[in-house]
């Protein structure tokens, strides 16, 4: 199952392919939107979402299961921006294409499991 969510807390169960580019267009500087895919089959997290960092400048970051899969790229295209949160959600095996992505997964703490007493 896709949720969406955007800053303000507005969630959508199932959102519908305009209703993310709809989001994203409603994003003022400093705003973000996240789209989580919830599969009881895919352990981790996995979800798309986008930072308006400033009046031009998108953040983009995906994670795929775990911290140590998470990328993050910087684009001023709203557009393509639109067409990868759509295409991440359509699952398309290509969504990925036309940006650098760079792995920041370091930047997250690897979870431990402690040993029971």
């Amino acid at each position: 199952m896709l949720i969406a969510t955007d800053s303000r807390g507005h969630a959508l169960k199932h959102p519908s392919m305009p209703a993310i580019g709809t989001m994203l267009a409603d994003l003022e500087p400093g705003d973000h939107m996240l789209v989580e895919r919830q599969d009881e089959n895919r352990k981790g997290d996995w979800y798309i979402q986008v930072w308006f960092r400033d009046e031009t400048t998108y953040q983009l970051e995906f994670r795929n299961g775990v911290p140590a899969e998470h990328y993050q790229t910087l684009t001023t295209s709203q557009e393509k921006v639109g067409q990868t949160l759509v295409d991440w959600a359509a699952d398309k095996p290509d969504w990925q294409s036309g940006f650098t992505w760079d792995n920041i997964g370091a930047m997250f703490p690897t979870p431990t499991t402690e040993a029971p007493e």
